[in-house]
């Protein structure tokens, strides 16, 4: 007879476990699609022998431990996995920041909008990271607000939190910006205008820039058949209901410093759609899923956190949502700092501020960044403490692919002479 679960709270390794082998495997053998069947298949795979591991072994036969380093996914849809890369992304960012304020503002759509993006989400998720950045150059070129081109960070999330599907874009904004030349290199640093540090842009003018930009492309593509559409005549019906209706765009006071920059940007660039965290319990005798979400109608009451219980198999189907398409880049980069010649372009600025230059970004050893950050040092024999662990043997998908020999072989016949 199995055993009774309940939904009281379980750890949260648990949790981890169970999420891998109740739920992404189940979604693996299960789903349709090919490529959501590819992701769910690496995330039940994170951290297991399946996905791979390295051997380890204390070289001092006297101690004869032997260490597991199970492999993550890498997948930047897991839940598990991904906050080394994230740090990196940080670090490099910190570099990168310059003495401004820097504002918070978001982008939504109208949920009218959700079943024409979810057919068409390649496109109509590039058109609402382009509608977003449009907004705010064509705002700050302007000389009443700023009259330069600003920094921006832009961040397409794509749930709300009971995952349902709510795509809108977190943008970080600097509040100064750069007056460049003809061949788009800096020649001027305009310091911001709102000296008051109040809000960037007044609110009405993003909503009506972004809305109007928005639905103009939305109907240029569909003129032109670029969107997938079972009704062009209802779709355009909807978009001219849409269109008198008003669209939120939220525009937030400035952050305190480049600390508080830093601080957001580490919670929701390499943010994915729900965390082990917030699940509370995984119940294989219901097939349930209880998670966490902030009612936002009930901010700052005791009520604001509460708890679902749904079926797995609707959890499964919310999740796939938040799936994005192939090699879609969703965060981006726009004003100064767009990609184009970036690291030309920040030295310049650097040196119209007279400010020391960004230092080099140099890439941090997992090793290193497990020691900084929780004091653990993954190269010790845990048993001892006394001697250092040595690769062995590493495997992929349960294939031994190399062991320590054959790489002290190859070490050994690199550095032989001629």
């Amino acid at each position: 007879m199995a055993k009774h679960e309940d939904n009281t709270q379980q750890n949260v390794p648990t949790i981890r476990q169970k999420l891998q082998q109740q739920v992404f495997q189940h979604a693996y053998q299960h789903t349709v699609n090919p490529y959501s069947k590819a992701v769910f298949g690496q995330l039940a795979r994170c951290h297991t022998a399946q996905q791979g591991m390295h051997q380890l072994r204390f070289s001092d036969s006297s101690c004869g431990q032997v260490q597991l380093q199970y492999h993550n996914c890498g997948n930047r849809h897991c839940p598990n996995c991904g906050g080394m890369r994230r740090q990196q992304w940080l670090d490099d960012k910190t570099s990168e920041l310059l003495p401004t304020a820097y504002y918070h503002v978001v982008f939504t759509l109208p949920h009218e909008l959700n079943s024409l993006i979810m057919g068409n989400r390649k496109v109509l998720f590039r058109l609402l990271l382009e509608a977003s950045s449009y907004t705010l150059l064509k705002l700050a070129k302007d000389k009443k607000w700023l009259g330069a081109k600003p920094d921006i960070i832009s961040i397409l999330h794509t749930w709300g939190q009971q995952l349902s599907f709510h795509p809108h874009v977190h943008c970080i904004v600097s509040g100064g910006g750069v007056q460049e030349d003809a061949k788009g290199q800096p020649e001027q640093w305009i310091p911001e205008k709102r000296r008051n540090r109040s809000f960037l842009f007044p609110a009405p003018l993003l909503k009506k820039v972004y809305k109007t930009y928005y639905l103009q492309q939305v109907k240029r593509l569909l003129q032109q058949d670029k969107l997938q559409t079972t009704d062009k005549a209802a779709t355009m019906a909807m978009l001219a209901d849409i269109s008198r209706k008003r669209w939120n765009v939220y525009a937030k006071k400035p952050f305190g410093g480049p600390s508080q920059v830093l601080e957001y940007l580490g919670r929701y660039t390499h943010k994915v759609a729900i965390t082990a965290h917030r699940i509370k319990a995984i119940s294989s005798s219901s097939n349930t899923i209880t998670f966490t979400y902030k009612d936002y109608h009930k901010r700052n009451t005791k009520e604001e956190q509460q708890q679902m219980t749904i079926p797995i198999a609707e959890f499964i189907r919310r999740f796939e949502q938040h799936i994005l398409p192939r090699g879609f880049v969703k965060i981006r980069h726009y004003g100064y700092l767009r990609n184009h010649k970036r690291s030309e372009r920040l030295q310049l600025l650097f040196r119209l501020m007279k400010q020391p230059p960004p230092p080099p970004k140099v890439q941090v050893p997992v090793s290193q960044r497990m020691l900084e950050q929780y004091g653990k040092d993954i190269g010790q024999c845990p048993q001892c403490g006394a001697g250092r662990l040595d690769l062995v043997a590493t495997y992929h998908r349960g294939v031994l692919t190399q062991t320590y020999e054959t790489a002290m072989e190859t070490t050994v016949r690199n550095k032989a002479p001629g």
